[in-house]
């Protein structure tokens, strides 16, 4: 199978998401957002979405977007996350996430994750299953081993 272009930039900018086989769609400093085919690789034994997926999906596109806010494109780090669950996305279930910062300081970014199943008849239907906060360390310095992290950023974001 032919990977298609959101399969290459997720693999590209979340190797984790990418593993699990969410589809990053944009990434801009204001906005990041994908989508999430439930299969039996993310869910628990009750076939429902596990809830560290749906952490890893908000950690995941939270960090890509602080990334892509920075200065430059330094350095994010997240340091707290909080995720309530509010209803399951059974196995099939198609997930759509979107990431948008409520505060983008110097020092300091805040992203909230929403996570919506869709309905598979109506598209423009949803009904939010995760709500989330992540707070970001931001501006840090980039290690030298890491240099080129930006660079694959730089190729698929909105800047």
């Amino acid at each position: 199978m032919e990977p298609t272009a959101s399969s290459s930039k997720t693999a590209a900018l979340g190797a984790p998401l990418h593993a699990l086989g969410f589809e990053i769609e944009d990434v801009s400093s204001q906005m990041v957002t994908g989508r999430l085919h439930v299969t039996h690789n993310c869910c628990q034994p009750f076939k429902v979405l596990h809830g560290g997926v749906s952490a890893l999906i908000a950690e995941g596109l939270a960090s890509i977007g602080a990334h892509t806010a920075t200065r430059g494109l330094k350095r994010v780090a997240g340091v707290q996350l909080s995720i309530n669950h509010l209803k399951p996305a059974q196995l099939g279930d198609l997930v759509f996430a979107q990431a948008t910062p409520i505060t983008v300081g110097s020092t300091v970014q805040v992203w909230e994750v929403q996570l919506w199943k869709i309905d598979p008849w109506n598209s423009e239907s949803r009904t939010l299953i995760a709500s989330s906060r992540v707070t970001l360390l931001t501006n840090m310095p980039v290690p030298e081993h890491a240099k080129d992290a930006s660079e694959k950023l730089k190729k698929y974001a909105k800047l």
